[in-house]
């Protein structure tokens, strides 16, 4: 498996975390889900992190069987509409950069299950 992550490296404007994200969920993920190939698309909002760490209100995670797979997504016109969609909210309530980092996954379960 191959995941691509979107690291949104900054701050939100105005305190309007809360806009950020509704708009982020309603507005750029329902594109995003369209994109060919796409297994899994994970958003995650940051809650916190270590003292004098960079903030990444947003890191996303997009995954594809393989490379190839990847490229047809990334190159495909539900991609682009996506991407336009995503930089409309950027410009209203981030400032920052998105920098993109693509792994190869594996996947582990635990070997012993803890309760909550």
């Amino acid at each position: 498996m191959i995941t691509r992550y979107a690291l949104f490296e900054g701050t939100v404007k105005n305190d309007e975390l809360e806009d950020f994200r509704e708009a982020f969920l309603s507005k750029a993920v329902p594109q995003l889900r369209q994109m060919p190939n796409v297994l899994n698309l994970t958003v995650s909002f940051s809650e916190f992190q270590d003292e004098g760490a960079p903030q990444f209100p947003i890191i996303m995670a997009v995954t594809y069987s393989d490379i190839k797979c990847m490229t047809i997504a990334l190159e495909s016109p539900e991609r682009e509409k996506a991407k336009m969609i995503t930089e409309e909210i950027l410009s209203t309530y981030f400032e920052g950069r998105v920098h993109h980092h693509v792994t190869e996954s594996h996947n582990h379960e635990a070997l012993i299950a803890t309760a909550g």
